[in-house]
């Protein structure tokens, strides 16, 4: 790395913070072209680090700031007693305990990374996790140094009537005779100052309020702007249940006398969860049915979940760290998907959740970005808000969950929150409140938190019918990642069952137990290989592994073709009979990848089709779990199990199965459409997994583009009352070249052109087409007057979806794909690092395809590492790209 690069940072070099900041006193003074701050803080030397008190220098953060005044105790200080550096204010000779006041300006309108202070909209906001907070004012800016803050902001009346920040109002004054009128909020509780937050603005609130278990009734307000009050009850809605769930299965009860949730239009993240002032990307809480889709719904839901659950798993218990970032994120993320899978339909979350697992986090572990969930080493932390860190993190939750069991889960969550509460801890610590509570060793379970790469689990069985045994031989493995040539055994429960050759589970006792212990069970694996072996077994069994996804590992096991089919008909873990079908057609799909690159002919298995047939005609099934069991492998997780990706063959292959299967299946799926296919009222239940059901049919029909399929897709395009129908149709039309695909975008653009959340959607559908000609639409589209390349919901539809979403057409073989993102990137590099590293990670897994578009992805590498003034975030994502071998 050159010598200029930026420099990382270690978790072994951590050190607590020489000062601690008791409390925080903020004054902004909000302006058109300057905003000043300034900020009194009461600081005192940190006995942990300085006992004797000696007084060292005092480093504070800060970036993009003018310095106004600085004075300690009141008495200002001369230049000679500090220095100003481009990242630092160093302060060379503090006293022990003194009262710091500062004094900044800074020009939010100016700031288009959306980090700290910032105009969008004509509002204020700030986003200030993980690193914000040094560009509004010079402080710790670190989770351990926690503080109780007092804030005070005074705006012009007219333009920013609605002015927030965290914690309570304790006053606030009406206009003066100046326009400009003034509040106060304080907020009891300590909190690291990436908590912080501010949103003033011409805004709107729907209101309600929520009684707690002990009976105090907090207020609740959801802000937006004029016009979009209409989009909120479900947003609202979620919240409360989301307060009701937390109360009865945590015992945890919200703390302060308001909840807030602002949505902004312009915002890097999903959302953020400031105490008690939680901001959100629009896209995350505005929904109603014509506008926003099933999909919007159950997201609106989770996040809001998500960032309420934060206020105990991350405020009132923080990270000490950002190396433990997943303390909070991979908990939470735990906790909100156990939320939603109360709510809704479990198996079909359980199987969302590992999808997305296996899209975005295997890829991770296996690619020159892997990292463990508690990372050794960042440049750039915004780069490790990662999928390894929230959902594998969750995952390494939930083994936790299954290992102690609910009962004794809860008892280490209690203890967790009695010993650490109003404190920044480690992932150790988490983990050692579960082994005091239960007593249960986790000592080797804890190399998941420091161990990356994705373990696979190589199980071979055999049974013995003379002694009515079966013994099962587990390996366990993990391949090298960066850093990490040689990795020990893990800590692995594999959930199990055992079918008889009638389907029926059978009673698991091992031999050295007495009495079986259920059909189900979890073992504990943690050797490099291990035999388990059971007795009483009646038959020849069907072993069902690795039940409801019990560990995020890859799973071997030589399956034939009739024991996929036999789970898939019998398994009664829903998760396993779904993996069982996905399993089988990952399984033919690749053959027939193979077949192709050897120039034989394509042929779909019968026993295949007919399975899927069995379970199209199942009135047993949920729709939901219906459609995901009908859904053939993606092609990204597809290109996954290939050493070089092939990614025309893949493409062209399962092309050619959608077809195949809406031949043979044509008229049990026009039956089914036509059976689900009316406009029922709209509702978030059962209505879901039937409007999935029938678009997943509409799907494969349309595969071949009959006049039948066409019409029923054109009419549910024109006539559908739920988004989710009209996304559906437009999306198929999409594919084609039909006459009619234009005109239906060209009507869909012209109905909603004036809700930028539905707009966003029509970017992305066409960024996503398989046509050709694709990439120049894309192109086009840059210059629409609707896309604006410094909004993130923006970027992350039209050039995300692309780059991101559309393998056939980014991967083309001449490179221009690459070129195009390389453009983008480096276009984004200047206004906003964090959207642009997120973009240039699309070429970080370069080295999985052929030596051809491995030369165009290199270059383009080349070419952004080389870019002048490159942002620390672009550059640790590109040059670790190019560094794995």
């Amino acid at each position: 790395m050159d010598k200029s690069a930026p420099k990382a940072i270690h978790l072994k070099d951590y050190a607590p913070p020489p000062y601690l900041i008791d409390t925080v006193d903020l004054t902004f003074d909000l302006g058109e072209e300057v905003t000043r701050v300034r900020s009194s803080l009461q600081l005192r030397a940190n006995p942990v680090r300085l006992p004797d008190g000696a007084p060292v220098p005092l480093v504070l953060d800060g970036q993009e700031l003018k310095l106004v005044s600085l004075a300690i105790d009141g008495r200002t200080l001369e230049p000679a007693e500090y220095a100003i550096g481009p990242e630092s204010l160093t302060i060379f000779d503090p006293p022990a305990a003194f009262a710091l006041e500062v004094e900044t300006e800074l020009k939010p309108q100016e700031n288009t990374s959306l980090e700290g202070l910032y105009r969008t909209s004509g509002n204020f906001c700030t986003q200030c996790e993980a690193e914000g907070f040094r560009k509004i004012t010079y402080f710790l800016d670190r989770p351990d140094v926690m503080a109780r803050y007092r804030t005070t902001i005074t705006a012009d009346a007219l333009k920013y009537p609605v002015l927030l920040s965290n914690g309570n109002l304790v006053a606030a004054s009406k206009m003066g005779h100046d326009g400009r009128h003034t509040v106060t909020w304080e907020d009891p509780f300590a909190k690291p100052c990436y908590l912080f937050a501010l949103v003033a603005g011409v805004l709107v609130h729907v209101e309600d309020s929520y009684v707690t278990r002990s009976g105090r009734t907090v207020t609740l307000r959801i802000y937006v702007e004029p016009g979009n009050q209409d989009k909120c009850d479900h947003a609202m809605r979620s919240l409360k249940k989301s307060m009701a769930w937390d109360e009865n299965v945590y015992g945890l009860e919200y703390d302060l006398d308001i909840f807030m949730i602002v949505a902004v239009g312009d915002f890097n993240m999903g959302a953020m969860e400031n105490k008690g002032l939680n901001v959100f990307n629009t896209k995350y809480i505005l929904a109603r049915p014509e506008s926003a889709t099933d999909t919007d719904f159950l997201g609106v839901e989770a996040v809001v979940a998500h960032e309420y659950f934060h206020n105990w798993t991350g405020n009132r218990v923080t990270c000490r760290d950002w190396f433990q970032l997943s303390l909070k994120e991979g908990l939470t993320v735990f906790r909100d998907q156990e939320f939603s899978s109360d709510l809704n339909s479990r198996p079909v979350k359980r199987i969302a959740d590992v999808q997305r697992l296996r899209a975005a986090q295997f890829p991770e572990d296996s690619g020159p970005m892997a990292h463990p969930i508690r990372p050794d080493s960042y440049i750039e932390i915004n780069n490790f808000y990662t999928t390894t860190v929230y959902e594998k993190g969750a995952e390494v939750v939930r083994m936790i969950h299954t290992l102690l069991g609910a009962e004794g889960y809860r008892k280490g969550i209690d203890l967790y929150f009695e010993r650490h509460d109003g404190q920044a801890v480690t992932c150790d610590d988490f983990v050692a409140a579960m082994e005091d509570a239960t007593g249960k060793d986790l000592s080797q379970f804890r190399r998941w938190y420091s161990q990356a790469g994705t373990p696979e689990l190589d199980i071979s069985g055999e049974y013995d019918g003379h002694g009515r045994t079966y013994r099962l031989t587990v390996r366990q493995s993990c391949p090298p990642s960066p850093g990490q040539p040689v990795k020990q055994p893990y800590h692995i429960p594999l959930a199990l069952g055992l079918l008889d050759p009638q389907g029926a589970d059978i009673p698991l006792r091992l031999k050295t137990e007495d009495v079986p212990k259920g059909t189900s069970r979890v073992l504990d694996v943690t050797e490099a290989e291990q035999v388990f072996e059971f007795a009483d077994v009646p038959a020849p069994p069907v072993p069902s592994l690795l039940r409801g996804f019990s560990a995020p590992v890859k799973l071997r096991m030589s399956y034939t073709d009739d024991d996929l089919t036999f789970l898939m008909a019998n398994d009664s873990d829903a998760f396993n009979r779904w993996e069982a079908g996905q399993t089988l057609g990952t399984r033919l799909l690749l053959g027939l990848v193979e077949d192709r690159a050897a120039g034989r002919p394509l042929e779909l298995s019968r026993g295949f089709l007919d399975a899927l047939d069995k379970i199209l005609n199942d009135p047993a099934l949920d729709h939901a779990f219906a459609a995901q069991a009908l859904t053939l492998p993606s092609e990204g997780y597809l290109g996954q199990q290939m050493p070089v990706i092939d990614v025309d063959g893949i493409h062209e292959v399962r092309g050619f199965a959608r077809k195949a299967i809406a031949a043979h299946l044509r008229d049990d799926l026009l039956s089914t459409y036509r059976a689900l296919g009316g406009n029922e009222p709209f509702a978030i239940d059962a209505a879901i997994g039937r409007r999935s059901l029938k678009n997943l049919a509409l799907g494969y029909l349309m595969s071949l583009e009959d006049a039948e399929a066409v019409e029923l897709c054109v009419g549910q395009f024109h006539n559908a009352h739920a988004m989710t129908d009209v996304i559906a149709a437009l999306g198929l039309l999409n594919d084609t070249h039909l006459p009619q695909r234009d005109a239906a975008l060209a009507r869909f653009y012209e109905t909603w052109k004036n809700e930028p959340l539905v707009v966003d959607k029509w970017f992305s559908i066409q960024a996503m087409s398989e046509r050709p000609e694709t990439l120049a639409e894309v192109r086009s589209l840059l210059n629409h007057p609707a896309f604006e390349i410094r909004n993130p919901n923006k970027v992350y539809a039209l050039i995300g979806g692309f780059a991101g979403g559309n393998a056939v057409r980014f991967h083309d073989s001449s490179g221009a794909g690459y070129e195009f993102l390389a453009d983008q990137v480096l276009t984004l590099n200047g206004l906003n690092p964090q959207v642009a590293s997120r973009m240039v990670k699309l070429f970080a897994r370069w080295r999985k395809y052929d030596d051809r578009r491995q030369a165009f992805m290199r270059a383009q590498l080349e070419r952004i590492v080389g870019a002048p003034n490159l942002s620390p975030d672009v550059f640790e994502i590109a040059s670790k790209s190019l560094q794995a071998a």
